[in-house]
C-alpha cells in the first residue's frame, strides 16, 4: 500500500509494505506531540507558528495515512484515543532520542570541548600517543578523545566506516580516498636474545641473521610488510618461527629463545634481549597520519590535525 500526503504543498509518498512510514511520518510527529500536549489545536498552532488550518490538515493527513483515529474532535478542543494515547509514547521517546542526538553530534563539534576519534598503532601507545594529546590540551584541555588501537589495515577500514577522524599508521598509506602526511621516522633493531651468538654486538647487518628463525607480526600488519622487505632487500627470506599481534609479545618470545624480531625500541628495556643496530639495509619505518580526503573536519579535528602535522620529525622520543 503506498501512502501520500503534502507537507507545504510537497508530495510525500510512503510504501508501508517497504517500512517506509518513518519518511511520511517524521514531518508531523512534533507537531502531534505539540496538538497532544495543549489538546487544542488553536494552542498548538500558535507554539508551533504556524496556521491553526495548516496545523489541523496535518493531523488528519497523519491519521488517514496511519488508518487510525487519533484524536476525538469537540470543535478546535481534541482529546487522545487509546490508539492516540500508544502512538503518542512512542513518538515522544522517538523526538527526545532525535534530540540527545542533536545535541551529541554538536557536543562532539564543539571548538573547546568536542571529540577527536583517533587510531594509533600498539608500539605508539606508551610514550608517543600519551605525550601528543598532553602537548596538545595544553592549548586544548576540554577537547575529548576517543581512543584506538589497532594495526594499520585495520585502522583504515574502521576511518572509511566513519569510525575514526585521523590514525597514525605505518607505513605511511598511499590510497585515492585517503590524505597521509609523513611525520617521521623510526629506527628497528634486531632484537636477539641474550645469550644469541649476536648478543654482545652493538651493530649488525641484517644478512647475518639470515639463518634465524624469526617471530614476527601476523601478515597484514605494517611492521609484519617492513620485515619482509627489508629481508628482502638483505638478500633472504626470512623463516617464520612465530607470528603475534603485539611487538612486546614478540620480544617475549625472543627473550625465550623462539627467534629474533626486527622491531621498534621498547618503551621500557626488556631483560633477556639485546637489541642491536641494524646498519644494512636501512632499517627504519615512516609515521604517518592519514585521514578520508574530501571528509569535513569538525575544528575540534581540525585543530588536532593541525597540531600533529606541527610536530613534524618531533614525532617519537
Amino acid at each position: 500500500m503506498s501512502l501520500i500526503s503534502y507537507e507545504n504543498d510537497i508530495p510525500v509518498t510512503a510504501d508501508a509494505e517497504a517500512g517506509s512510514w518513518a519518511m511520511a511520518l517524521t514531518p508531523r510527529l512534533a507537531q502531534f506531540a505539540a496538538v497532544a500536549r495543549h489538546e487544542h489545536m488553536t494552542r498548538a498552532a500558535q507554539e508551533l507558528g504556524v496556521p491553526q488550518s495548516t496545523l489541523s490538515r496535518a493531523m488528519v493527513r497523519l491519521e488517514e495515512d496511519l488508518g487510525v483515529a487519533l484524536f476525538a474532535r469537540r470543535g478546535r478542543t481534541v482529546a487522545l484515543t487509546p490508539a492516540g494515547r500508544t502512538f503518542l509514547r512512542s513518538v515522544e521517546r522517538a523526538l527526545a532520542e532525535v534530540d540527545r542526538a542533536a545535541e551529541s553530534v554538536r557536543a562532539d563539534a564543539d571548538p573547546a570541548a568536542g571529540r577527536v576519534s583517533f587510531g594509533f598503532l600498539h608500539t605508539l601507545g606508551t610514550e608517543t600517543v600519551p605525550g601528543l594529546i598532553r602537548g596538545f590540551r595544553a592549548d586544548h584541555p576540554r577537547v575529548r578523545f576517543q581512543l584506538v588501537q589497532n594495526y594499520g589495515e585495520a585502522m583504515i577500514e574502521r576511518m572509511r566506516a566513519g569510525g575514526l577522524d585521523l590514525c597514525l599508521t605505518s607505513p605511511v598509506p598511499d590510497a585515492p580516498d585517503l590524505v597521509a602526511r609523513r611525520l617521521d621516522e623510526q629506527r628497528l633493531r634486531l632484537v636477539v636474545p641474550d645469550d644469541h651468538r649476536l648478543a654482545g654486538r652493538r651493530r649488525v647487518r641484517l644478512a647475518e641473521a639470515a639463518s634465524e628463525l624469526f617471530v614476527t607480526l601476523e601478515p597484514g600488519y605494517g611492521l609484519r610488510r617492513i620485515t619482509d622487505a627489508l629481508c628482502a632487500e638483505a638478500g633472504f627470506t626470512p623463516r617464520i618461527a612465530f607470528e603475534g599481534e603485539e611487538a612486546e609479545t614478540l620480544r617475549g618470545l625472543v627473550a625465550a629463545g623462539l627467534g629474533v624480531a626486527l622491531l621498534p625500541p621498547p618503551a621500557v628495556p626488556r631483560p633477556g634481549v639485546a637489541e642491536l643496530t641494524v646498519t644494512a639495509p636501512r632499517a627504519v619505518r615512516e609515521i604517518g597520519v592519514a585521514w578520508l580526503d574530501g571528509h569535513p573536519d569538525t575544528p575540534p579535528v581540525a585543530a588536532f590535525k593541525k597540531f600533529l602535522l606541527s610536530r613534524r620529525g618531533q614525532l617519537l622520543p
